[in-house]
């Protein structure tokens, strides 16, 4: 979808008529800003999974599901449903 020189000119004046002169600036702004955080936020998130699978394959030791008896099982489902209701 390309937008000429004409529908651009439009779309600034009626961004002029529904703001105003003085608030375009601090629209942008804002705008501006939230586009930054949105960005950081991103790369946090990013870096956190990384640092999450990381320390999963530092722990590739650890039993799996299927290594683990029956009744261990067991018993961790009630110590966690233990742990819910308290």
């Amino acid at each position: 979808m390309n937008f000429g020189t004409t529908e651009i000119i439009l779309i600034v004046a009626v961004l002029f008529l529904l703001f105003g002169a003085t608030r375009l600036p601090q629209l942008a702004k804002s705008l501006g800003q939230s586009r930054k955080a949105f960005k950081e936020g991103m790369r946090e998130a990013e870096e956190e999974e990384k640092a999450e699978q990381a320390k999963i394959g530092a722990n590739a030791a650890a039993p799996q599901i299927n290594q683990v008896s029956d009744a261990d099982l067991e018993a961790e489902m009630r110590r966690r449903a233990e742990a819910n209701q308290s």
